[in-house]
């Protein structure tokens, strides 16, 4: 009886004590998973700033923007962008963007944009400056080598805290685990995403130099030989001072024949209406104290009334 007392108290006694460990280790998992994201966050950032931290290779090869703006006159706008565009496409670059317009004076200016690979920057921009009168120059560089290797090297730590993000997720039993480790997950590779896009921006600007080429139509100058007048200018000045001429007087016949019109039908009526009912004058007859007037004298050889008697 003893004995039976004995075995069932051990089994019971180990039956506690197994019962005591499967809890303990439950408890130990829940943790580990609800600490997951922190531990991994924080591996994540202290990679990162190992990265920040990492010096840069003595012999790494240095990264630079360079950009200029070329002004120039040049006397056949179309054949120079033409030229330009031929340049551009033999160095491996390609046209960006391209405006024309003309200004009050009829000269027609051109404005265009020009991406060429850094290694054949100095040649494009020494073939465009020969296409014509360079009016203006300005260029710059911008070393951007520690930017580079700064994003290089954070786009590397952050691949590696997303890679240990999904692998906490693989071995995650519980759903709240799951989702606080996909939304762990989301940030992370949001973050990767913008990382990666500034590289590529940087290549994109380092790789290829940037031109922006003015081109300006010559305006004619005329020589000074073209200023004396010659008989066809003198010819063409007669002509023209004869036409103002005859625009003057049908100017001032324009601004007369009115009024002239308006007088003769004046004179018209005059004549015709009312000079017509006027009472005519009659001549008048010798009174009695009037004097005798004179018989007229006759002519040599006419015959006078007296002989005859």
């Amino acid at each position: 009886m003893r004995t039976q007392v004995r075995v069932l108290a051990g089994v019971l006694l180990a039956a506690s004590l197994a019962l005591a460990g499967c809890s303990e280790s439950g408890g130990d998992s829940k943790s580990s998973y609800a600490d997951a994201p922190t531990a991994a966050q924080g591996a994540g950032g202290g990679a990162a700033e190992n990265g920040k931290s990492a010096r840069r290779p003595s012999r790494l090869t240095p990264s630079v923007i360079r950009t200029a703006s070329l002004e120039v006159e040049v006397r056949d706008v179309s054949r120079a962008l033409a030229k330009a565009r031929q340049v551009t496409e033999d160095a491996g670059g390609y046209v960006g963007e391209e405006s024309t317009e003309r200004d009050d004076d009829g000269r027609e200016r051109t404005r265009v944009v020009l991406r060429v690979p850094a290694e054949r920057y100095e040649e494009v921009l020494g073939s465009l400056q020969g296409t014509g009168k360079l009016l203006r120059r300005t260029a710059k560089a911008q070393d951007v080598t520690d930017q580079v290797v700064d994003v290089d090297s954070r786009i590397k730590s952050q691949r590696a805290s997303v890679a240990r993000v999904r692998d906490l997720m693989d071995r995650a039993a519980k759903l709240t685990d799951v989702v606080a480790l996909e939304g762990e997950l989301s940030s992370r590779e949001a973050d990767l995403e913008a990382l990666l896009a500034q590289q590529a921006s940087l290549k994109d600007r380092t790789g290829l130099a940037t031109i922006t080429l003015s081109l300006a139509g010559r305006a004619a100058h005329p020589d000074a030989a073209d200023d004396t007048p010659g008989f066809l200018d003198a010819l063409s000045g007669g002509w023209h001072a004869f036409l103002t001429m005859l625009r003057w007087i049908a100017l001032v016949v324009g601004v007369v024949l009115p009024f002239a019109a308006l007088l003769a039908l004046l004179v018209f009526l005059w004549r015709r209406v009312i000079r017509s009912r006027l009472p005519r004058r009659t001549a008048p007859t010798p009174g009695p104290g009037s004097l005798p007037q004179a018989r007229p004298v006759p002519e040599s050889g006419a015959p006078v009334s007296g002989e005859h008697e």
